[in-house]
């Protein structure tokens, strides 16, 4: 069994703050994490690992030198090789362009490292929270995908995959080759131990640069050039302050004195 898991590097989103005069993210002295739905992902791969021993783990990132720790994280609770897709061509890509950029890193790396029988991503990264680049990365690679995956099981030809739904569950069988994007199941990813993270430490990550793609990847497709969303501020939201609570001792007295301030403020 050949599996891929596709991370990014996030900020840690409980730690991040808006400059109130340019309505940008302040990203000094913000912590960087693996994302957590990647984290579920890299959990579901290991898992089939686990039954299956010969299976074998490829990572895959995309983002500055400093996703490199987001890999090693990664290689420390079950992957075993990790590459990272960076380059200043690649930087300001929306998710249209990113899942294009990654899409050619896979045909890339199944070159040497063979055809990937699933595709594991995080449904959507928490920075963004858009949930398109798995989806996009299915469409670019023509494979069959399963969205919202809380488990999945290996049988045969076949993945079944259980599928969180708005009222529930849904049991998926999807065949291989497929992608799959995952979402928060009932239990939490594993940690590494101490000899895992040395092991993880004295991996060499390899880098795919733009030059490794250049003669299968079409430039106008990728960075900001080739990338049809445009965010043209972010903002926090104004909060609310002030309000009054009517509680008086009856449901009827408590609507005469809402009624009353509504009328005296002119509002019915």
């Amino acid at each position: 069994m050949n599996i891929l898991v596709c991370v990014k590097q996030v900020p840690d989103t409980t730690e991040i703050k808006i400059d109130p005069v340019n309505k940008t993210l302040i990203r000094d002295g913000v912590p960087s994490i693996v994302n957590p739905f990647d984290a579920y992902a890299l959990e579901l791969a290991a898992r089939i690992k686990d039954k299956d021993p010969s299976t074998k783990i490829t990572l895959v990132s995309m983002g500055p030198p400093q996703a490199q720790n987001a890999l090693k994280e990664c290689l420390a609770v079950g992957g075993d090789d990790a590459f990272l897709v960076s380059g200043r061509e690649f930087g300001g890509s929306d998710t249209l362009a990113t899942s294009y950029i990654l899409s050619t890193a896979v045909k890339k790396l199944e070159e040497t490292q063979g055809k990937f029988d699933i595709i594991f991503c995080g449904k959507q990264a928490i920075d963004g929270d858009t949930a398109q680049v798995g989806p996009e990365m299915a469409e670019h690679l023509d494979l069959p995908q399963v969205t919202y995956a809380v488990e999945a099981d290996v049988d045969g030809d076949m993945v079944k995959v259980k599928k969180e739904v708005e009222d529930g569950f849904e049991l998926v069988g999807v065949k291989m080759p497929c992608l799959i994007t995952v979402t928060k199941p009932n239990f939490d990813p594993r940690y590494p131990t101490i000899k895992s993270k040395m092991a993880a430490n004295r991996k060499e990550i390899s880098t795919i640069a733009f030059a490794d793609l250049e003669a299968i990847i079409d430039s106008t497709r990728i960075g900001l050039k080739g990338s049809p969303t445009k965010v043209k501020k972010t903002f926090t939201p104004e909060v609310k302050t002030g309000g009054v609570r009517i509680h008086e001792d009856t449901n009827a007295d408590s609507a005469k004195k809402l009624f009353a301030a509504l009328t005296a403020d002119k509002i019915i």
